[in-house]
């Protein structure tokens, strides 16, 4: 086991967070993590299956004196999101996660440590090897690609396991009871550019957006983060509008539930406005560091010389995208009225690719109430059909409405106040969760969401807080023992 972990409690779980840091597994791209599994239950002794999507299923018999309970479904998702610094060397399709020890938490050398979800699956994996601890039936599902479609619990078959009160460990702030979430839907567009020759007398420039912290499109989106592409496009527009900067190439962000951290550009300036264009992006960076002082205070604007692009695009284009995006709306919609401190709806501008011949814009929405998560990505819709784009909807995913008579909510939140004297916050998420398509199929389901301290997930700030995950095992085990 890396020494990073030695000496952390429970052992069993850290051992297997470090084994699990060495399978490569990005969304969409989970063989490796499955065909581990399955070997991990095979070699253990463990009645083990995978469904047709991938999805993966490892079934224990309950310990002596607990046959009588009724089956209990622990679930985590093993892709993670794969994000690295723009200096960073790493292939998340081959490379091992490369942990480190920074005080308190666990964190990853420059990339994002797969906490997310892979701290609930090393859970998962030390109950099923432990012999002295006192549990029901356990059903123990892994899930593909949780992080960019939902797609294994979108395909999730029913009948694929028989509990009927499921323990989701892919929460990420301990003491925290999660027993409802948002849900979602994804607005893509496409525009597809043309294009102009390079003019005489103009200059060349790169200019990027670093140093944003990025988040979680869902728990982080009321914190006033930075959104480098909403930053670089006001820069983009101010340049356009003021010194005729010609756009050639366009890129910022890459997850649709991650805050975009980073963008560039690619594009010309009349050369007898290169020092005004340079005394422009100061002005806004002055700006923009002053606007973000308390939440994003490393932001960082550069411009410099490059390479004569081949071509440009045509000033109609360029205006079209820059505005669309300018105007495309970023962030929190609306309050909960209902729970306070929780965001009811909300968008996300994650990214912007040129993609073979088209530039698409992704963005995603959540809403805690159907109706008015399709609204906001009506709204977004608006914005770029004005600008001619050819727009696109996923199908969506369902939100989970809280129970508060719950039975594992009840048992989860007394267990809590004797393990460690206080309360338990109870509370729903802006992000999404997968109970609410397995509710979906499983209509009877009694579930409850639960997990230690994550900090920056989807970014390579991604920290997992040591402590919590000892009080993280401990009340799971105690809500296993409890259960009747």
């Amino acid at each position: 086991m890396n020494q990073i972990f030695e000496g952390l409690y429970p052992a069993k779980l850290w051992d297997y967070f470090d084994q699990i840091c060495q399978v490569p597994r990005p969304s969409r791209h989970e063989e490796k993590i499955v065909d581990w599994l399955l070997e991990f239950a095979e070699q253990n002794g463990f009645e083990g299956k995978r469904d047709k999507i991938g999805n993966v299923l490892i079934s224990k018999p309950a310990s002596p004196g607990m046959e009588d309970r009724k089956t209990v479904v622990l679930q985590s998702h093993v892709d993670m999101v794969g994000e690295k610094n723009n200096d960073k060397q790493h292939d998340f399709f081959v490379d091992p996660i490369i942990a480190v020890r920074d005080g308190g938490w666990i964190k990853a050398d420059g990339t994002t440590l797969g906490a997310d979800d892979g701290i609930g699956i090393a859970a998962q994996l030390a109950l099923l090897t432990s012999d002295d601890i006192p549990h029901p039936p356990l059903e123990c599902l892994f899930t593909v690609d949780e992080e960019t479609g939902l797609t294994g619990a979108f395909n999730l078959g029913e009948g694929f396991f028989k509990g009927r009160t499921l323990i989701n460990l892919d929460s990420e702030d301990e003491g925290e009871l999660f027993i409802g979430c948002a849900g979602g839907i994804d607005t893509l567009a496409y525009l597809k550019p043309d294009y102009e020759s390079v003019p005489e007398g103009y200059t060349a420039l790169e200019i990027k957006v670093t140093g944003l912290k990025g988040g979680h499109s869902g728990d982080d989106i009321h914190k006033g983060l930075g959104n480098a592409n909403k930053i670089l496009v006001r820069l983009l527009r101010k340049l356009n509008r003021d010194l005729g900067f010609r756009l050639a190439g366009i890129d910022g962000g890459n997850l649709r539930n991650a805050i975009a951290r980073e963008a560039s550009a690619i594009g010309m300036v009349p050369s007898k406005f290169k020092e005004e264009a340079r005394v422009a992006l100061n002005v806004l960076a002055h700006d923009v560091e002053q606007e973000f002082r308390h939440t994003d205070s490393g932001v960082k604007l550069w411009m410099g010389s490059c390479d004569q692009p081949e071509e440009l695009f045509s000033a109609n284009f360029q205006n079209r995208l820059l505005n669309a995006i300018y105007a495309c709306p970023h962030g929190v919609m609306a309050w909960s009225q209902e729970i306070d401190g929780l965001v009811e709806t909300s968008t996300n501008l994650a990214s912007v690719k040129l993609k073979e011949d088209e530039i698409l814009v992704t963005t995603s929405q959540r809403s805690s109430v159907e109706s008015a998560r399709d609204d906001i990505s009506n709204m977004v819709s608006s914005v770029f059909e004005l600008a001619g784009a050819r727009v696109e909807h996923s199908d969506g995913y369902p939100g989970w409405e809280p129970n508060m008579e719950s039975p594992v909510l009840d048992v989860s939140v007394s267990t809590y106040k004797k393990l460690f004297g206080n309360e338990p916050e109870v509370k729903a998420i802006h992000a999404g969760l997968e109970c609410g398509l397995f509710l979906q199929k499983y209509p009877d389901m009694d579930m409850i969401s639960i997990g230690p301290t994550i900090k920056g997930a989807h970014s390579p700030d991604e920290r997992l807080d040591i402590e919590t995950v000892r009080k993280f095992w401990d009340h799971l085990l105690d809500i296993l023992k409890n259960l009747k």
